[in-house]
C-alpha cells in the first residue's frame, strides 16, 4: 500500500482479510500468482491496467478482485472512495453457458450469508468481506451485493440502489446503449445511463471484440470538457478495463503471467495443454467438410467422447447439426447452441451441457465414461464465458483471437492425453460465373474479412512436413502471429456534442436521429437485432401487453433477417413504454424493436430462431401469471370455444334483457376452468408442463383497463408496474403525502451522503425528495386517489383496486396524460421566489452555485419520472382551479392548469448538463427517482419498473 493508505479492519477489529485469504474463502482454493499479483497492484496503484492473460487461467478472477477492491475502501470516507461501487462484466454477445454469471451468483450468496459448506475460518473472511459491503449501501436491509444480468433486448433491470454494490453481467449492445442514453429495453433510460456511466469499472471480456467502445469512452468525455461531475475526478466516469488473451500493443501494457506463474503446476499444465491440430480444405459452403471431420475424429477413438464443433453462422451451424444428426442417429447426443434462443430452450441445452455425466463442464471427471457421443455445434457464443472442455474439436475457419479462444475450449486443463483438433478452411467462392483466381481468393469472409487467409497461410507454414501443428496456449500466438489492429475491422463514426445532446433528451426523442449502435460496434461491425417474443394473445392497437415483456422470453434475431421472413406483413411491436402495441409493416422495423409474434406464426423449435419452423411455439409469459380470458385465443390454444361462458364471467350480457349478477359470473369462470383443465395439451407444450401450469389457475378473474382480461393464478409472479399509467400511486394502503415526502427526502440524502456527493447536493436531492409529490395535493388528483374522501390529510399513494384506476381517474377529472411532477415543479419555483436561499450548506456557496443549486432542485422534481428531459408535454386542461402545498414550512400556491408549458425547463435542463455532464445529472436523477421507488416499495407496492 502507499505511504498514505491504512491497513482497514474488519467489524471485530481485526485486520481486512487479504485476498488470498478471499479467495481462498470462496473458492476452496489458492488464487493463482497471476490473481493474487494484480489484486495487489489494484490496490497500490488504485487503477486497473488490460489484462492480458491466456484463457482458461481464471480470468473472472478479476470480478472477486474487484468486490474485495471495493470491501477494503468501506471505511474510507465515500468522497476519497476510488473503488467503484459496480462492477459491469460486459461481453460481445449473448452468452448461454455463462460460467461468469454463475461465479457472480454464487459470490452474492455467499457474502449474503450462505456459507454453511465453508469451514469457520473461511466463514469469517467472507463475512468479514460482506460486513463491509452492507455499510456501503444506504439501505438498512440491502444485499452485500446484486447481481444482475441483462443479455436479451428486453433486458431492463438495473440496481435498485446507486449506493448498493453491484456486479452486473451484459452483452456489448446492453452496456453501450445505455451508455448512450438510448437503453435496449429501459423505461428510465437517464437511470441506466447513470449506472453505466458513472462509478462503475466495465470489465470488457474479450476486449479484442469491442474496439469501438475502447475509444467511445474517453471521446464522450471530450464532449463535455467542462463538466464538474458531482462524484469528482476517480468515479466520475466509467473505468474500463480489457481482458483479452489476445490483445495488441495498443491496449497499453499489459497485465501478464510471470516467473511465478511459470513455476506454478496448475498453470504450467494448462499452458503446455496438447492441442494437436489437422489442417484440412473445405468446399462448398464448409456444411459436408465439417460434418465429415467431426466424424473422421469420432471414428478414430475406442469409446464414446465429446466434440465441440464452431462454425461462423447460425445458419451454416444449424445445417451442420442437422447433417450430424442424421448421419449419427441414435449413436450421438448432438445439441445445436446459438445466440438465437429463448431462456425456455436455451436452459435445456445449458443443463445438458454442464451436466457432470453426459455433458462437457471442465470440472467434468475424465475417467467417467459416456453412453454415446456427445457433440455441440456452436457459434461463437460459446467462445466466451463457457468453462467447458471438449476432447476433440472442428473449426472452420477464423481469424486469430477467435481461433485462440475456440481452441481454449479443447483440452482446457491439460487432462485429455488423446485430444485432436480439425481446422477446415473454406475458400471464398468466386462471383458468379467466374473463376477462382488471386483477386477472388481475397474476398473478404463474413465476420473476419481477410484474416482467415493470413491465419491459414501462418498454420501451414508452422505445419511443414508433419501432420498436425500444436497449438497449446503456450505457443499459440507464436504461430499465429499477432492479431491484426481490432481498428482494421470496421470503422466507427465519430462522436459529436450535437449528437450526444440529442440523445440525453429521453422525453421527446428527435425523429430521424442517429442510432447508437454503430458508436460501440461500428459501422461494418455491427449485427442490427430485434426481440421477438411469442404470444397467445397479441393486444390491439393502443392497448397494452400483458404479462409484461422480459428477457426470458425473447430472441434477438438479425433485423435484416426478420425483415426478409415477414416481408410486408403487419406486425405488432411496444412502444417506447414497454408496454404498448402499435401496428406497422415489417419492413418499417428497427434496431432494438420489440416485436411481439403470435404463436401459430412459428418460426421457433427447440433449438431456437427458425425461419423453416411451422410448429405453434410455447407461450412462456403465461408461468406464474394467468390465462388470457378471449375465446380465440383460447380456440387456439386448447381447442376449446367458450365465448358464452368467457362473457358471462366477464359480465357482459348477450342479451339486453339479461341481468349478469356476481354468482353468475363465478359460475361462469368455474366453467372456464374447468374446460381449460379438461383439453388436451397444447401443441409445442410438454404435458408435464402443461399439467404444472393449469393447475395453478384459479376461477379468479382479473380486468384491468387496457388489458387482457385473465384467470389469476394462486400465488401470480410480482410484475413491474408501469409508470406511464399508474405514477407509482397504488399500493395495499394510503399513504400520507407529507410522510411519503419526507421518508424519501431522508432516503435521497442518506444515498447522495453514501456516494460521496458534497454536502450542498445532498440538501438539494434531500429537498427534492421532500417536494417531488406536493402536485398531487392538486384536489382532481386527490379525488383520483381517494374517491370516497376517506383520508383527512393528502395523500400520496391509493388503496384503490388496480382494475378501477382508470375509472376513477375519469370521475375525478384528473386529465389522462397529465403530470403532477409538472405542478410539483411549479410549487417548488413559487417557493423558491419567497426563499431564494435555503440552508447553511447553500449560503457558503456563490451566486452562480446557488443559481445551479435551485435550477438543480427544479429539475429533479420535474424528472422524478423520468420526463423534462428536456420538457414534460401539456395535456389538454380547462381547470381554473390553482393546487396548493406546503414546501419546507411555506405555503405556496400556483394555477393547476396542466395545458401550460415551463418554456424555461429546456435552457434550465441544457445548463445543468453542462455543469455535472450529462452522466452526473442523470446520477442525481437516479437518487431521487431509486429513493422514491424504495420508499414506495417498503409500503408493500411490488416496484421495480427498471
Amino acid at each position: 500500500m502507499t505511504a498514505n493508505q491504512h491497513t482497514p479492519t474488519s467489524q471485530e477489529g481485526q485486520p481486512f482479510p487479504t485476498f488470498a485469504q478471499f479467495y481462498q474463502a470462496i473458492n476452496g482454493r489458492a488464487p493463482f500468482p497471476w490473481q493474487e499479483r494484480l489484486a495487489e497492484e489494484v490496490v497500490q496503484t488504485e487503477t486497473w491496467r488490460p489484462v492480458g492473460v491466456q484463457t482458461g487461467l481464471g480470468k473472472t478472477a478479476c470480478l472477486d478482485i474487484a468486490v474485495w477492491w471495493l470491501a477494503s475502501q468501506a471505511d474510507r470516507p465515500p468522497a476519497k472512495r476510488t473503488a467503484p461501487t459496480r462492477i459491469w462484466w460486459v461481453v460481445n454477445r449473448r452468452l448461454l453457458v455463462d460460467s461468469t454469471a454463475e461465479q457472480a451468483e454464487r459470490l452474492a450468496s455467499l457474502l449474503e450469508g450462505a456459507t454453511c459448506q465453508l469451514d469457520d475460518r473461511s466463514q469469517q473472511v467472507v463475512a468479514a468481506v460482506g460486513h463491509r459491503l452492507r455499510r456501503l449501501s444506504a439501505a438498512p436491509s440491502a444485499k452485500p451485493l446484486q447481481v444482475i444480468s441483462l443479455r436479451g433486448g428486453l433486458a431492463s433491470r438495473t440496481p435498485k440502489d446507486p449506493s448498493s454494490p453491484a456486479i452486473i453481467l451484459c452483452t456489448l449492445p446492453m452496456y453501450g446503449s445505455r451508455l448512450l442514453f438510448r437503453g435496449y429495453g429501459s423505461k428510465l433510460r437517464a437511470i441506466d445511463a447513470a449506472m453505466a456511466g458513472t462509478d462503475s469499472l466495465v470489465l470488457l471480456d474479450e476486449a479484442h471484440l469491442a474496439p469501438h467502445l475502447q475509444k467511445l469512452l474517453p471521446a464522450l468525455a471530450e464532449c463535455t470538457p467542462s463538466a464538474r461531475s458531482p462524484l469528482g475526478e476517480t468515479r466520475s466516469q466509467a473505468q474500463l478495463v480489457p481482458l483479452t488473451a489476445t490483445g495488441n500493443q495498443a491496449d497499453g501494457a499489459p497485465f501478464l503471467l510471470d516467473a511465478a506463474d511459470e513455476a506454478n503446476p496448475v498453470v504450467r499444465q494448462r499452458l503446455d495443454a496438447a492441442k494437436p491440430l489437422e489442417l484440412r480444405e473445405g468446399a462448398g459452403d464448409g456444411v459436408s467438410s465439417l460434418a465429415k471431420a467431426a466424424l473422421d475424429l469420432l471414428r478414430k477413438v475406442p469409446t464414446p467422447s465429446s466434440c465441440l464443433v464452431f462454425a461462423n453462422t447460425p445458419k451454416t451451424a444449424r445445417a451442420l447439426s442437422n447433417r450430424l444428426r442424421k448421419r449419427l442417429g441414435g449413436k450421438a447426443d448432438v445439441l445445436l447452441l446459438t445466440g438465437l434462443m429463448r431462456e425456455r430452450e436455451a436452459e435445456r441445452i445449458r443443463q445438458w451441457i454442464l451436466d457432470p455425466d453426459r455433458g462437457m463442464p471442465a470440472s467434468r471427471d475424465a475417467t467417467t465414461p459416456r453412453a454415446r457421443h456427445f457433440i455441440v455445434v456452436a457459434t461463437q457464443t460459446l467462445e466466451v464465458g463457457a468453462d467447458v472442455d471438449a476432447e476433440f474439436l472442428v473449426t472452420e475457419n477464423c481469424g486469430v483471437r477467435a481461433l485462440t479462444q475456440r481452441l481454449g475450449r479443447l483440452n482446457r486443463l491439460g487432462r485429455h492425453s488423446r485430444s485432436r483438433a480439425i481446422y477446415v478452411h473454406v475458400p471464398r467462392k468466386p462471383a458468379k460465373g467466374g473463376k477462382q483466381s488471386k483477386e477472388t481468393s481475397r474476398t473478404p469472409w463474413p465476420i473476419y474479412g481477410h484474416e482467415p487467409a493470413d491465419v491459414w497461410k501462418n498454420l501451414q507454414k508452422a505445419k511443414g512436413d508433419s501432420e498436425t501443428v500444436d497449438l497449446a496456449p503456450r505457443q499459440i500466438a507464436s504461430v499465429l502471429g499477432p492479431p491484426p489492429p481490432s481498428e482494421a475491422l470496421s470503422n466507427a463514426p465519430e462522436v459529436l456534442p450535437g449528437l450526444l445532446w440529442e440523445w440525453i433528451k429521453t422525453t421527446t426523442p428527435p425523429e430521424g436521429e442517429a442510432p447508437v449502435e454503430p458508436y460501440f460496434s461500428g459501422i461494418e461491425g455491427p449485427s442490427y437485432r430485434v426481440s421477438l417474443l411469442w404470444r397467445i394473445h397479441i393486444p390491439k392497437e393502443g392497448e397494452r401487453l400483458w404479462p409484461r415483456a422480459t428477457d426470458r422470453e425473447a430472441v434477438d434475431a438479425p433485423l435484416t433477417e426478420v425483415r426478409e421472413i415477414l416481408k410486408e406483413e403487419e406486425i405488432q411491436r411496444l412502444t417506447a413504454d414497454s408496454t404498448t402495441i402499435e401496428t406497422v409493416p415489417a419492413t418499417q422495423l428497427r434496431p432494438g424493436d420489440r416485436v411481439v409474434l403470435p404463436t401459430q406464426r412459428g418460426l421457433l423449435d427447440e433449438f431456437g430462431w427458425n425461419p423453416d419452423a411451422q410448429e405453434p411455439v410455447v407461450d412462456t409469459s403465461l408461468a406464474g401469471n394467468g390465462l388470457p380470458l378471449d375465446s380465440q385465443t383460447l380456440e387456439h390454444l386448447c381447442g376449446v370455444y367458450l365465448k358464452r361462458q368467457i362473457d358471462t364471467a366477464l359480465g357482459i350480457a348477450n342479451d339486453e334483457d339479461e341481468d349478469i349478477d356476481q354468482a353468475a359470473q363465478q359460475e361462469a369462470a368455474g366453467e372456464v376452468l374447468e374446460a381449460i383443465l379438461q383439453a388436451a395439451t397444447p401443441a409445442g407444450w410438454a404435458e408435464e408442463e402443461w399439467a404444472d401450469f393449469v393447475k395453478t389457475l384459479t376461477p379468479m378473474v382479473v380486468q384491468a383497463h387496457g388489458e387482457v382480461p385473465r384467470l389469476r393464478v394462486e400465488k401470480p409472479r410480482s410484475e413491474p408496474r408501469n409508470i406511464e399509467f399508474d405514477e407509482t400511486s397504488l399500493g395495499p394502503k394510503a399513504v400520507e403525502l407529507e410522510a411519503h415526502g419526507t421518508e424519501v427526502g431522508r432516503r435521497a440524502r442518506d444515498v447522495a451522503s453514501r456516494i460521496g456527493l458534497p454536502p450542498h447536493l445532498c440538501e438539494v436531492v434531500k429537498i427534492a425528495g421532500r417536494a417531488h409529490d406536493i402536485g398531487k395535493a392538486d384536489q382532481r388528483f386527490q379525488r383520483w386517489l381517494d374517491p370516497e374522501g376517506e383520508r383527512h390529510d393528502p395523500v400520496a399513494k391509493s388503496s384503490t383496486p388496480r382494475h378501477r384506476w382508470e375509472a376513477t381517474r375519469v370521475a375525478a377529472g384528473w386529465p389522462r396524460g397529465g403530470r403532477h411532477e409538472a405542478l410539483s415543479a411549479w410549487l417548488v419555483e413559487a417557493w423558491l421566489e419567497q426563499m431564494p436561499v435555503w440552508g447553511d450548506q447553500l449560503r457558503q456557496l456563490s451566486a452562480e452555485e446557488q443559481q445551479t443549486a435551485r435550477e438543480l432542485l427544479l429539475h429533479l422534481v420535474i424528472s422524478h419520472h423520468g420526463k423534462g428531459r428536456p420538457l414534460v408535454r401539456p395535456v389538454a386542461d380547462d381547470t381554473l382551479a390553482e393546487v396548493c402545498g406546503m414546501v419546507e414550512g411555506v405555503a405556496v400556491r400556483v394555477p393547476a392548469n396542466l395545458a401550460r408549458v415551463d418554456w424555461n425547463q429546456p435552457a434550465r435542463f441544457k445548463r445543468l448538463n453542462d455543469r455535472f455532464g450529462p452522466w452526473g445529472l442523470a446520477l442525481l436523477e437516479a437518487i431521487l427517482i431509486r429513493a422514491d421507488h424504495a420508499v414506495s416499495a417498503g409500503t408493500n407496492i411490488d416496484w421495480d419498473p427498471l
